[in-house]
């Protein structure tokens, strides 16, 4: 009974997260444009539909990968080469979002929860926490 439990906890959990997650990352690239300002920024906006391809493609991929346990062997300069270019993603989505910061105040203002801002990101940091240490040492 307590296998059964455990395993429907992890099953919420991971529904639950995975929603979280990819509402959070489709909200991120669609509705704030982040893909088209990142063209523009970079100026190969001529490059907007493979850029497209390639996220979708990429996401898809890597998330069939990671159900199928898939591990690869890589050399050494390998992972200091795939290190730079997703450091250089990351860095260039960061700059993409110093743009659009005061995109959670203004919702939070729309939506009526203005008065409940620090509960909100304090929900928001607690929840990350917590998800990130049930990750690491549960399961």
């Amino acid at each position: 009974m307590n296998a059964l439990l455990g395993w429907s906890a992890a099953a919420v959990f991971g529904l639950a997260g995975g929603i979280a997650v990819g509402s959070g990352m489709v909200a991120f690239l669609l509705v704030l444009d982040i893909i088209p300002r990142l063209l523009q920024i970079s100026r190969a906006v001529n490059r907007i539909r493979s850029c497209e391809a390639a996220v979708i493609t990429g996401s898809l991929t890597f998330t069939v990968l990671d159900f199928m346990d898939w591990h690869l062997s890589a050399p050494l300069w390998w992972t200091g080469f795939f290190g730079l270019f997703a450091g250089a993603f990351v860095g260039m989505l960061s700059a993409a979002l110093t743009e659009i910061i005061n995109v959670l105040p203004v919702l939070a203002k729309r939506v009526g929860v203005a008065s409940h801002m620090v509960w909100l990101l304090m929900a928001m940091i607690l929840g990350k926490v917590l998800g990130s240490l049930f990750e690491w040492f549960i399961y």
